[in-house]
């Protein structure tokens, strides 16, 4: 982030005026609220402003249950989830102070769908741009599992989220999209039963900061929110939803620490850089990672089902050595050859298509699948000895992975034969 200077204004009209919609919204009906807290600067202020809000209300007006919630990962980076574990605490002591039914739970991941286990035990390529399977299963899963919860419950809910337009114009254009005219509240875009509430809707960053760094209570939290933000490079928000996942962890840092949908990951080098070394071994395996997704010598040559489909990207493919064959030729050419594609490294084939109306064929190669089982467990075996690394040479008590991940891994391995 650099050298960062709050503009220091006035956004007491802002703060009271967000206040009295906050203390509006919670008192018009039973629907209870889902506040999202990410341990970023947006959902900080909302759930900091929210328990400021319902504190005025008369003790028989605060009814209404409100759960705070969190996502975990389980690869998240490890001071952050720590702030985050530290702020949740601090929420339900404050929540208990005040009267206020505030109930704060951390959403993860089924065991089935964890990082480690997806790729691990069943060989998903990291995660990357075009194919960003990990949100879908690591965040809007479980934050969407605990709201239906709730829904079912309950009948509807109410997110409230420290999503604001000046975000992003998309941001912007979705607010607007999805606001019900004459109400505080949108629709949710996936959820037919949930409505979500944006307290914060038309702040900016600045008075976001003012708010968080004059809030008493709060203080020294906050002013530990800002030093980690200088120090590492922004947020990853909890997303809940399709139009939260297109504001991506990609361009907002606090995140998965084995995030390889970046190019760099710039909040552990921020944090590395800034004197905190023990990360420096995420940080390599992390790399370790993207090398890993990018050597065709690790992956399968075929789909999990054992499909075979062909591809123009010749990336990795020792082109002196390619064999070139027809497609006709293809099956025939495997099955003299022996070769079993969910384990074979080193496949330099140029496969010749013709197509209709040219005269020269295209040329494809075997396009790739998951990790092979080799792959994994060198996968495998490197994450534990960065654990070791870490528990070692810097004395941090540190758990990569959970030995319920390790359980199900080596189920899977053992499932496939390994």
């Amino acid at each position: 982030m650099g050298e960062w200077m709050i503009s220091i204004f006035s956004t007491n009209e802002k703060i009271e005026r967000a206040k009295e919609i906050i203390k509006e919204v919670y008192l018009a009906d039973n629907r209870p609220w889902v506040v999202g807290f990410s341990g970023g600067k947006d959902s900080s202020a909302v759930v900091q402003l929210t328990l400021n809000a319902l504190g005025e209300l008369e003790p028989e007006q605060r009814q209404k249950k409100v759960y705070v919630i969190s996502s975990d990962t389980l690869v998240e980076t490890p001071l952050i989830i720590n702030q985050i574990d530290k702020a949740l605490a601090k929420i339900q002591a404050e929540a208990n102070r005040r009267e206020i039914p505030v109930e704060t739970q951390k959403v993860k991941p089924e065991i089935n769908d964890t990082f480690w286990v997806s790729i691990l035990g069943k060989g998903y390529p990291t995660p990357r741009q075009k194919f960003r399977w990990c949100t879908d299963r690591m965040k809007i899963k479980p934050a969407n599992r605990f709201i239906q919860e709730k829904v079912s419950e309950h009948g509807e809910v109410v997110m409230v989220l420290g999503v604001r337009m000046d975000e992003s114009k998309s941001r912007a254009e979705s607010i607007k999209s999805h606001t019900i005219e004459g109400t505080h509240l949108m629709k949710h875009s996936t959820l037919p039963n949930a409505y979500t509430f944006a307290p914060i809707k038309d702040w900016t960053t600045d008075d976001v900061w003012e708010f968080l760094l004059d809030e008493p209570v709060w203080g020294e939290e906050n002013r530990n929110l800002l030093q980690l933000y200088q120090d590492s490079d922004g947020e990853c928000p909890l997303v809940i939803d399709a139009d939260s996942k297109k504001v991506s962890c990609g361009n907002s840092r606090f995140g998965c620490w084995t995030c390889t949908v970046v190019n760099e990951d710039k909040a552990l080098s921020g944090f590395i850089n800034n004197g905190v070394d023990w990360l420096r071994p995420l940080l390599e395996y992390r790399n370790y990672l993207v090398k890993a997704r990018e050597d065709r010598r690790m992956r399968q040559k075929c789909r999990t089902n054992g499909r075979i489909y062909l591809t123009e990207n010749m990336k990795g493919l020792d082109m002196e050595k390619a064999v070139v064959i027809q497609e006709s030729e293809l099956n025939e050419y495997l099955t003299k050859n022996n070769i079993d594609l969910k384990t074979v490294e080193d496949l330099n084939l140029i496969v010749e298509v013709p197509v209709e109306g040219e005269l020269l064929p295209k040329k494809k190669t075997l396009g790739l699948g998951p990790f092979t089982i080799k792959a994994r467990k060198q996968l495998f075996h490197q994450l534990m000895e960065t654990q070791e690394e870490i528990r070692k040479y810097y004395g941090v008590d540190i758990e990569l992975i959970s030995p319920e991940e390790i359980e199900e891994i080596e189920r899977l391995w053992a499932k496939e034969g390994a």
